[in-house]
């Protein structure tokens, strides 16, 4: 019995110890995105759909980096690899797969916060 106890907790640690290294960016909700970006300036807010999807409305203060951009090693409009960035796109698929992209590219603090689609905030359009 004994064992088997010692076989359960070892596979927990060791687990825990994979899951933990895979995560590198940090996913908050929308709700908590909207709290963080009243109570903090110093941060970039990153959509990374297409040029056509921003210019439909995007969120005020939004840079648009499309996610078949993010490949490069150094991303001209992101110099610091250190700077707080959020990111979103329509519905949260891209905003992880680009958060995946920025952490493997050396960005240290990425928070992916979802899709546009949560946003009960301003949208801004271009057309």
């Amino acid at each position: 019995m004994k064992r088997y106890i010692f076989l359960i907790l070892f596979c927990m640690l060791f687990s825990s110890c994979i899951f933990s290294e895979g995560e590198s960016y940090k996913r908050i909700s929308m709700d908590e995105a909207t709290a963080l970006m009243k109570e903090e300036k110093d941060y970039i807010l990153l959509d990374v759909r297409t040029k056509e999807e921003y210019d439909s409305g995007y969120i005020p203060g939004a840079i648009n980096i499309p996610l078949s951009e993010i490949n490069e090693t150094t991303i001209t409009a992101l110099p610091d690899k250190s700077q707080k960035i959020l990111v979103y796109c329509r519905s949260g698929n891209r905003s992880k797969q680009a958060s995946e992209k920025l952490v493997k590219l050396g960005y240290k603090n990425i928070i992916e916060i979802g899709g546009i689609n949560s946003w009960k905030g301003e949208i801004i359009k271009n057309k």
